[in-house]
């Protein structure tokens, strides 16, 4: 009966030492997770930034293009 006490007791403390690991991969595993999407979403942010930044840039030099192409056709004439 001591025998099967005692198995019983090392079969619950393996138990509890399983669930304790699982727990603590898990939470590890999630806050992972977590930073991965910070990550993300912090580098989407940037390049949709630059990518406003060059949109903008682009319609400026088209904006000054289109006001400097009349005076270069009446310089030629």
């Amino acid at each position: 009966a001591e025998k099967r006490e005692h198995e019983k007791e090392v079969l619950q403390k393996a138990i509890e030492e399983n669930n304790n690991f699982s727990k603590m991969a898990e939470e590890k595993l999630t806050h992972k997770m977590e930073a991965n999407k910070e990550n993300r979403e912090a580098q989407m942010a940037a390049k949709l930034e630059r990518l406003r930044e060059k949109d903008k840039h682009v319609e400026e030099v088209r904006k000054n293009k289109e006001s400097k192409d009349p005076a270069d056709e009446t310089e030629a004439d």
